[in-house]
């Protein structure tokens, strides 16, 4: 009797899929996701130079 190979046997792993299994579609949303993300960082550092933007602070009444 030999105590270890009694039972099922398990399976040999499986070699992992290829990592190339997106589509165009996704290759362009990732692309079009990179150009949003580099316009945003670029209006901040724009916004940041600049101060505040419109002038929306205090309003005048005009009377004294």
């Amino acid at each position: 009797m030999s105590g270890r190979q009694g039972g099922k046997k398990k399976p040999l792993k499986q070699a992992k899929k290829a990592g190339n299994d997106g589509d165009e579609e996704d290759a362009a949303f990732k692309a079009k996701q990179r150009e949003q993300e580099k316009a945003l960082k670029d209006l901040k550092t724009r916004a940041a130079q600049k101060g505040p933007l419109g002038g929306t602070g205090l309003k005048k009444s005009g009377k004294k």
